[in-house]
């Protein structure tokens, strides 16, 4: 039997069995107390930029390996080393004192914690190449680095009580909750939610029957996490989503790769294909919005076609962002009441479905309105962003962190399981051809002029 103290479900031979709440889960259950440390890193940031008193920030590398900065030591320009420590100590400080309430060694994590990060800033000093930063994510390079060492020299006992993936990944879901503004909805108006929430579900929907009906393939989690990843955003829908199903690490390892791969074909190749058909920027710039699963690749691809084609694509991309909440908040009733109470044939009531829930999607929805609902409107659109640029470096780290641990974390031989004959990737490549069709029928039917007044989009 293994078992989970850190979640209010315990786990079973692979089934998942409910443990009725009590008032000392909210601070001594995982899922809360990424709830917290994410809100205690808000609210230290909006206390920084609203006084000025300090910059609380995390650290980024500069770009190196371009004509203006081609040495490796240009990626420490600037401040870089005292973010470095601000963000070492700001994690170290909220992780361990998390490892502290849920009973778990502190001491033994605080050292392993420390080596685990020097492999993370790796990882995004080797993501800063300014090739690697344009086209691969970082999280492309965490896996790759924690596969190799698990691989090779193998992942030290000592290492382990700090590859707390989960703890990781639900901090960084509530900081990227900021992130999530509702106001994105109002600059293209009914045009964006068409575009971004008209073809996402179906998407969605077509990929789950592709994979689980057609396909045949077992691991449910597994086929999700690969339609969210493709239908949403890539990474950060697939690990909302991983989260929400309770996938394997290497469900999501396998989703995320995947997905990072095929998006350095599409950002390359949407914007060649519709230059040389002659497609309009402003349906161009829709269609990578809609279909180029990274965000940051969605900007780049957009941008080759010009500065109307890169604004529309950020705009579709933002607007469709908001979609993983929601996503994640479906996925996880989906699985509850219809996946994971299959085999027995039982009913499952309000209590239960509670009980089950990620609870790090109520942080994740929570930070999402009080920056589109409170803040913004509070603080005006420019202290709002500053706030949430502030906190996208710390979503950035905690989702690397992440990375790394299940790298760190897995064999080969685990990942090559997933394949199935190539079924999952055939389940992304279809998934992915029908979400290129069916978003460029809607791109068109709203923006082509034909149906509907073009919008005017100011740059």
């Amino acid at each position: 039997m293994t078992e989970k103290s850190h979640s209010t479900t315990t786990i079973i031979s692979e089934r998942v069995v409910v443990e009725k709440f009590k008032f000392t889960d909210l601070y001594k259950k995982e899922d809360w107390l990424a709830i917290w440390g994410a809100f205690i890193l808000i609210a230290i940031a909006a206390v920084g930029v609203i006084t000025g008193a300090f910059d609380f920030q995390g650290a980024k590398f500069h770009e190196w390996g371009s004509a203006d900065s081609p040495s490796i030591l240009n990626a420490f320009d600037g401040d870089i080393l005292v973010k470095l420590l601000l963000t070492f100590a700001a994690f170290t400080s909220l992780f361990t004192l998390g490892n502290k309430l849920e009973s778990k060694k502190a001491s033994q994590f605080i050292g392993a914690f420390s080596v685990l990060f020097l492999l993370t800033a790796l990882v995004r000093l080797i993501s800063a190449q300014e090739l690697f930063n344009k086209y691969l994510e970082y999280a492309f390079w965490a896996l790759i680095i924690g596969l190799l060492i698990a691989n090779t020299i193998k992942t030290p006992l000592w290492l382990k009580p700090a590859l707390q993936t989960e703890f990781y990944i639900k901090t960084g879901l509530v900081l990227m909750g900021a992130e999530v503004l509702f106001s994105n909805i109002q600059k293209f108006g009914l045009y964006g939610l068409g575009i971004a929430w008209g073809v996402t579900p179906l998407v969605i929907i077509f990929m789950w029957f592709l994979g689980t009906k057609v396909l045949k393939i077992k691991n449910n989690p597994l086929v999700i996490t690969i339609a969210a990843a493709t239908s949403v955003c890539g990474t950060s829908a697939a690990i909302a989503t991983a989260a929400a199903s309770k996938a394997k690490k290497t469900d999501l390892a396998f989703a995320v790769g995947t997905s990072l791969i095929f998006t350095v074909v599409m950002m390359v190749g949407l914007p060649l294909f519709i230059k040389a058909v002659g497609i309009d920027q402003l349906v161009g710039g829709a269609w990578i919005g809609g279909t180029v699963d990274s965000t940051g690749a969605v900007v780049l691809a957009g941008q080759t076609l010009g500065d109307l084609g890169g604004t529309v694509a950020a705009l579709v991309k933002m607007i469709q962002n908001i979609l993983i909440g929601f996503i994640a908040f479906g996925v996880a009733i989906f699985f509850t009441t219809k996946i994971d109470v299959q085999e027995k044939k039982e009913s499952v009531g309000i209590g239960v479905i509670w009980e089950r829930f990620p609870k790090f999607i109520i942080g994740f929805i929570a930070a999402s309105l009080l920056f589109s609902f409170v803040l913004q409107p509070t603080l005006g659109v420019e202290q709002t962003g500053d706030i949430i640029k502030h906190l996208g470096q710390f979503k950035n780290w905690a989702f690397a962190l992440a990375f790394t641990s299940i790298g760190l974390e897995t064999n080969f031989k685990e990942l090559g399981q997933k394949i199935e004959g190539g079924k999952p990737i055939a389940l992304y490549i279809i998934g992915q051809l029908f979400n290129i069709a069916l978003t460029y029928f809607v791109v068109w039917v709203l923006l082509s002029g034909r149906f509907f007044p073009i919008p005017a989009i100011q740059l």
